[in-house]
Order: C-alpha cells, then sequence, then structure tokens
C-alpha cells in the first residue's frame, strides 16, 4: 500500500501559542502612508509660512542711499 501524505506540523515547543502580532499598517503599504503622511504635513507648514502677514520692513543696509536707488531705478 502507498504512504498516506500527513500534513507536516511544526513542532511545538510548550502548550502556548504565540500570537501573532497584528500590525496597525499592512506593512505593504507602510512607506506609502509614511511618505504621504510627511507630504501632508510639509504641505501645511508651506500653506501656513505663506499665508501669514508679516511686515517685512526692517532697517536698511549700512550706506544705503535711497535716492541714489530711485535713480538707477528711472533710468
Amino acid at each position: 500500500m502507498a504512504k498516506k501524505k500527513t500534513k507536516s506540523k511544526e513542532r511545538q515547543i510548550g502548550k502556548t501559542k504565540v500570537a501573532e502580532k497584528k500590525h496597525f499598517i499592512d506593512p505593504k503599504y507602510k512607506n506609502a502612508f509614511w511618505t504621504t503622511v510627511i507630504l501632508v504635513i510639509l504641505l501645511i507648514f508651506f500653506i501656513v509660512n505663506n499665508t501669514r502677514d508679516t511686515d517685512e520692513t526692517g532697517p536698511y543696509p549700512p550706506g544705503y542711499n535711497p535716492q541714489k536707488a530711485e535713480k538707477q531705478l528711472v533710468k
């Protein structure tokens, strides 16, 4: 007679079974998820930075003459 094929079981040491760890994000899509999160955060920072109303005026650099600069623009 032919031998019956039996499923080979992994040898279990002890009586308790180790539960498989369930991932929050499927490992297959983990890199795409984190890339998307980082890009969204950077986009939010970019929008916030460029929509604030702040005065950009400050002191003129040393040796700057406004009349001389205006004459160069008129030419």
